[in-house]
């Protein structure tokens, strides 16, 4: 038998739905606010099933042990280090659940608001496909265990207002965390290695070999993760060093080029004024801070 709630050690806060309603008409809240939220330790014969789906959108993270997730006519494992997030309001069937060998850990909340369904969308998750890996978990759960602290004093109009910002953090991190790419992985290593050479020259042909992919292949990973190509990726990595030396050091703007790898002063003079609109020299003349 599959079992809703009642684990060990368990936490959950489910906000009265009244409170949820009058939450819904407030100006903050009716953005964006938590209405359940817990964590359930090897949570053994766990399980939901929800035929006409949910109102709210559930956000899980797994922490540890394997569970399931059925979805969009799909059934995907979960593992530790991922989370699941499944679109409220779409009426459509899913299920989920922890495995009976290896019962997950996961930390969990639901929410409500009209702009969930675009935070839920800029994490690029599909009926299909709610799974998304995770960078740093610990930075999540840590995001969560602040959301159920707070409703577990008390559920107040200001309580409710701040775990509304709490949960906009939590699913922009996992927005964030879909964009970067795996430890290992082609793309990561591509990443790591012009990061290390942004003062240099790359041409496609040798990094898409050095990382062990075709040229199309790495340029597609690029466009996908970052909306350009890799010279762009490239050059938007010599210009936030081409800021932080003009804001940081008394470098003449060649010498800042030069830094960048960039030795003609009027070709990084152009670059730098494509991206930012003004010369290196007005950048620097800005008031900051």
């Amino acid at each position: 038998m599959e079992l809703a709630t009642g684990f060990q050690n368990q936490r959950l806060v489910v906000v009265p739905r009244p409170v949820v309603r009058d939450a819904l008409t407030r100006p903050i809240t009716r953005r964006l606010v938590v209405t359940d939220a817990g964590v359930f330790p090897v949570a053994t014969a766990h399980g939901r099933r929800r035929p006409q789906g949910a109102k709210e959108t559930i956000i899980i993270l797994c922490v540890a042990g394997t569970g399931w997730v059925e979805a969009g006519g799909s059934r995907s494992d979960v593992g530790k280090s991922t989370a699941v997030v499944l679109p409220g309001g779409t009426g459509e069937a899913h299920a989920y659940g922890a495995s009976a060998d290896d019962p997950w850990t996961i930390w969990w909340c639901h929410v409500l608001g009209s702009d969930a369904p675009e935070l839920v969308g800029e994490t690029g998750v599909r009926p299909d496909r709610p799974l998304i890996p995770l960078v740093a978990v610990d930075r999540l759960t840590a995001m969560l265990d602040e959301i159920i602290t707070a409703l577990e004093q008390d559920q107040s109009p200001a309580r409710l207002v701040a775990t509304a910002g709490m949960a906009w953090k939590l699913l922009t991190t996992l927005a964030v965390d879909r964009r970067l790419p795996e430890q290992g992985t082609p793309l990561q290593q591509a990443m790591k290695f012009l990061e290390d050479r942004a003062d240099g020259a790359i041409r496609l042909p040798e990094l898409a070999k050095v990382v062990g992919v075709s040229s199309s292949q790495l340029s597609k990973l690029f466009r996908e993760a970052t909306g350009g190509g890799v010279l762009a990726h490239h050059t938007a990595l010599k210009m936030a060093r081409a800021r932080l030396l003009l804001d940081t050091t008394e470098l003449s703007i060649a010498a800042v080029g030069r830094e960048i790898g960039l030795a003609d002063q009027f070709y990084f003079s152009r670059q730098f004024r494509r991206l930012h609109g003004i010369s290196p020299s007005a950048y620097r003349a800005e008031r900051k801070g």
